[in-house]
């Protein structure tokens, strides 16, 4: 049980700094709550102006590189819920995501800290890992080999994902309506909204899966009833992300995510070290006793 709380910890993990896949409700670029009165013309040019919006704000966020980020994931399985709270910092300019968290889940329940890097990512949780150690370590390469295409999407997304990608996500999918101003967290912001189908947005948001490992994911998407995922974003008049929600549910309810993360001291310093080995335990082991499930 112990080991298993722990792997589903490391999914959690990669889920809450924004590495989602999931699913929500269907919307085709209709009439947008607050969004202007330009829409009575018709919908082309509020899309187009939205688009471009988008497209300021992927640059501009991109470009600074590191954030802090404090969030809240939802994950739904098999009809019970799990919700993990998490405030780190990360930084995306060396090529791959670096950067600690610490979470804590099941209300306050449990609790641990994050550590990530480009290769791998380290979980300390407060009860301490197998065999005495500190740390568990799930490298990439080995979530890759283990985890099937789950894993190997893990592994793509960690290594390529940032703040930038749910804006450029968005932004390619073409499917998105400005809803309005809003204040978020004392910020004034404009929200977006877009809707992309799931096997669409494993497609754009995954740089290195074999066709393979895509064509495994769309076909676990489909069992568990996951279709569309819904992103919203809070857009600041630096033209930087303020916060993003996602949400999917499968028709039955018993699969789903909800996450939301809020974004700011763009450009803070983020420094990261790998736990000593001594003090590490990897996981590829605990991997392989949970049916090579990453997630």
């Amino acid at each position: 049980m112990r080991k298993t709380r722990m792997a589903a910890t490391a999914a959690g993990i990669a889920l809450i700094a924004g590495l989602t896949a999931c699913g929500g409700e269907k919307a085709d670029g209709g009439n947008g709550s607050g969004g202007g009165g330009n829409e009575a013309k018709g919908g082309d040019s509020a899309l187009q102006g939205a688009l471009a919006a988008l497209k300021k704000a992927s640059t501009a966020t991109d470009k600074q590189h590191s954030a802090k980020v404090e969030g809240v994931n939802k994950q739904t399985s098999q009809g019970r819920t799990m919700s993990t709270r998490m405030k780190g910092a990360f930084d995306w300019s060396g090529g791959g995501m670096k950067g600690e968290a610490d979470l804590t889940m099941g209300g306050g329940a449990q609790s641990a800290k994050a550590i990530y890097l480009p290769d791998a990512m380290f979980v300390q949780p407060a009860a301490g890992a197998p065999g005495g150690k500190k740390w568990m370590k799930y490298d990439y390469d080995t979530l890759a080999e283990k985890g099937g295409a789950s894993g190997a999407m893990l592994k793509d997304q960690m290594q390529n994902n940032n703040p930038a990608r749910s804006v450029q996500l968005v932004l390619a999918s073409g499917k998105v309506k400005a809803l309005g101003t809003e204040t978020v967290r004392g910020k004034k912001t404009t929200h977006y909204s877009g809707t992309i189908s799931v096997s669409e947005l494993t497609r754009m948001q995954s740089k290195d899966l074999s066709e393979k490992d895509l064509q495994a994911l769309e076909q676990q998407f489909k069992q568990q009833g996951l279709k569309k995922e819904k992103i919203d974003l809070w857009i600041d008049e630096n033209d930087l992300l303020v916060k993003k929600h996602e949400v999917a549910k499968s028709t039955d309810g018993a699969t789903g995510i909800d996450a939301t993360n809020y974004y700011t001291d763009y450009g803070t310093s983020v420094e990261v070290t790998a736990p000593p080995a001594g003090e590490t335990t990897d996981a590829a082991g605990l991997m392989t006793q949970n049916g090579g499930r990453s997630s």
